[in-house]
């Protein structure tokens, strides 16, 4: 595993753009403290971000998962473009004239996706920890450590995100063409998601069932938006007559869809590149 594992750093970081949207990413991933900056004076109205509660734990654990799951797609263009310069450069087929066989092949691209999504994980752990003990009102460690498992559902997002990308890569072989079918896709679910919602069943639950085994909404679910979590939101929304249902724990139901779409994609990777005459 580790050799499989060096082989595929090195063709990334060989690659300039892949190791500039590398640091990117990560480099992004820290501007979420600048968030805490942000301050709107205007005589009676002031709006402080830090002061209205997002880096209170356990509160900041959904937000900052939230906000850094939105980052994704710039380690998505490099899971792409990395299987691209496969075909591109021709180190699909050296590698396999070399000795690695195709299923070695699909685990050394599984292996960097795990990298990245650990990486990506481990990191928003360090920096929610740092923002959260230098704003938070509440530093017990009870409280902390509360809502942790929103880490959780944040890795096996990144997991199965990449290993659709992963999956759209082998498929399609360009990197432009894959970024292009995952937009489309994304407006497909939209679509989906629109017509069950408003046309089909207007006023039951029943298209949010059908939906959440959708790919990607599925992969939404896991992390619902943090923002009407606020007391402020709510305080306003009490005050207008609207009431707050929204579930915003982590379902285990829900992870385990996004499990099966992991699995699946790894599964037709490998049955996409077995059948294809390289």
């Amino acid at each position: 595993m580790k050799r499989l594992l060096t082989i595929e750093l090195q063709k990334i970081w060989k690659n300039r753009a892949s190791r500039v949207l590398t640091l990117a990413y990560f480099i992004l991933l820290t501007f979420i403290a600048l968030i805490a900056s942000i301050k709107f004076d205007l005589g009676v109205f002031k709006f402080h971000l830090a002061e209205m509660g997002i880096f209170n734990f356990p509160y900041i654990w959904h937000f900052n998962t939230y906000i850094a799951s939105i980052l994704k797609f710039f380690l998505a263009i490099v899971i792409v473009s990395m299987m691209a310069n496969e075909y591109s450069y021709g180190t699909l087929k050296q590698n396999l004239i070399d000795g690695m066989s195709k299923k070695e092949f699909i685990q050394s691209k599984f292996l960097t996706v795990f990298l990245f999504a650990t990486l990506s994980t481990v990191f928003l752990f360090i920096l929610t920890l740092i923002l959260g003990f230098s704003f938070s009102s509440f530093t017990e460690i009870d409280i902390v450590f509360a809502d942790l498992d929103y880490l959780l559902a944040y890795f096996v997002k990144l997991i199965a995100f990449f290993s659709f990308c992963l999956f759209l890569g082998i498929l399609v072989k360009r990197s432009a063409f894959a970024l292009g079918f995952l937009l489309v896709w994304n407006i497909i679910e939209g679509v989906i998601n629109g017509v069950l919602t408003f046309k089909v069943f207007p006023e039951s639950t029943t298209a949010a069932t059908i939906t959440q085994f959708l790919p990607l909404q599925s992969m939404s679910n896991l992390i619902v938006e943090p923002f009407s979590r606020l007391s402020v939101v709510k305080n306003i929304g009490t005050q207008i007559g609207l009431e707050n249902s929204k579930d915003y724990g982590i379902s285990l139901f829900s992870i385990g869809i996004v499990l099966c779409w992991t699995a699946i994609f790894i599964c037709f990777s490998y049955k996409i590149l077995k059948s294809r005459d390289l």
